[in-house]
């Protein structure tokens, strides 16, 4: 469609429509091929096919002797996955009217094709398989009129011989393609498949319905809408074998197993993934179910080579005792990174870290405990002011009273009362568990 206002094709660019603009005069005027028209006009035959498939597929059409107008265009499709393409039934088109008309029916097929200027052989084809009701009609009306050539009709016996194996194989098998049963029982491929459209029309439609069925629905081992399993070839599956057992059986990365085994690392991911996805999900910790999306923000990532390294020594820290450091250093573990993982992985058992339990029963930090020690020793038995404490251990003055109502309520409740006498017979036990 065009817009009046600027005279050229709406959704293209001004510089793509001049670019092309020569060679789209020759391809609207000449019968000259993509390949010619690009080379005298030295533009890309990528490019040059996709303009004129999207905004000129009109004139491809008429080409293939489609004629149509630039709207109804798109609704049309050159190649189709079934049936008759809309430029053969465009060729074939005259004569096959002809072959289904009584002025006709004194010719055969061969004689009809050579009026029309058609191969025999491919008319012939065109009937038995796109138009077979044409045939019976003919068949019916030359034997009414004597006009029977005497030749044979139907399945030759052997020809039924020989494909009768691989017919066989294609009812037993619905998983088998035609070129995979040809080759079996070593057979021309072409002239099976034509031997079961021809005498064998409920088995491929059969196959058909079941191809349908299965489109979009990729299970591994299961059928697809090609016809083939959908399951990776023995040669892949031989290639990834030793570094498949490596993943199944050990904790070592995906990287490190491809560069161990000598097999590419994206390839070995892409294996994975595709016909493994159970053992990567079982690695990651994330539910798997068959032929469903996998939600892979659901769990945070979870690499086992990392988890197996640093089991042992989140095992001896839950023991208690020694701090992140010291474990660190036991197991040769850099401390940061060790505190790192724990962050992420084990965050309770992070933030337990450095805790300690009073003996009624709260958690406090043992490093501020350590720092507010003394302070704390001369605020239970002495009337010595917060501000002179701070000042004289060197510590903020209200994070030390926000600390003192935090771990000990009741002991900030009596110093607030005032008077050394309700608590320096009393101090609190500032004993912490270890």
């Amino acid at each position: 469609m065009k817009d009046n206002k600027c005279n050229r094709i709406r959704g293209c660019k001004p510089e793509t429509e001049a670019k092309y603009r020569p060679a789209l005069e020759l391809y609207a005027t000449t019968d000259l091929s993509y390949v010619e028209i690009c080379r005298q006009c030295g533009v890309s035959l990528y490019g040059f096919s996709c303009y004129i498939d999207t905004y000129h597929r009109h004139l491809m059409l008429k080409r293939n002797g489609i004629k149509c107008s630039q709207e109804e265009a798109n609704s049309i499709k050159i190649r189709q996955r079934r049936g008759q393409h809309p430029e053969t039934h465009a060729k074939y088109r005259e004569a096959i009217a002809a072959c289904d008309s009584m002025d006709y029916i004194g010719y055969n097929i061969s004689q009809i094709a050579r009026e029309f200027g058609l191969n025999g052989t491919n008319l012939a084809r065109q009937l038995r398989t796109h138009y077979p009701e044409v045939l019976e009609f003919r068949e019916r009306a030359r034997q009414r009129l004597g006009l029977n050539d005497g030749l044979p009709r139907g399945t030759r016996p052997w020809c039924k011989e020989q494909y009768a194996k691989a017919v066989e194989l294609l009812r037993a098998d619905r998983y088998i393609t035609v070129q995979d049963a040809a080759k079996r029982c070593n057979v021309s491929y072409s002239g099976l498949e034509q031997h079961l459209i021809f005498y064998h029309k409920e088995l491929v439609e059969n196959r058909i319905k079941i191809r349908k069925q299965a489109v979009k629905q990729q299970c591994k081992g299961k059928i697809t809408g090609r016809g083939t399993v959908h399951a990776p070839t023995p040669e892949i599956i031989e290639k990834y074998a030793e570094a498949l057992h490596l993943y199944r059986t050990t904790p070592t990365s995906a990287r490190k197993i491809a560069k161990q085994t000598n097999v590419s690392i994206k390839g070995f991911y892409e294996y994975l993934q595709t016909w493994h996805k159970d053992l990567v999900c079982q690695r990651k910790g994330i539910p798997y179910e068959e032929g469903k999306p996998v939600d892979w923000s659901s769990v945070r990532r979870y690499n086992p080579a990392t988890a197996a390294k640093y089991t042992d020594a989140i095992a001896r820290l839950k023991e208690g005792g020694l701090t992140t450091a010291q474990v660190a250093a036991e197991f040769s573990l850099h401390p940061d990174c060790f505190r790192q993982y724990l962050k992420e992985h084990e965050p309770e058992l992070h933030a337990s870290l450095g805790m300690k339990k009073t003996e009624n029963g709260k958690t406090v930090s043992a490093k501020s405990m350590e720092k507010y020690k003394e302070a704390l020793q001369l605020y239970t038995t002495t009337n010595e002011s917060v501000k002179s404490l701070a000042r004289r251990f060197g510590f903020n003055e209200c994070s030390f009273v926000q600390f003192v109502k935090r771990h000990f309520p009741e002991l900030h409740e009596q110093r607030r009362k005032g008077g050394k006498e309700n608590f320096s017979h009393n101090p609190v036990e500032l004993q912490i568990e270890q």
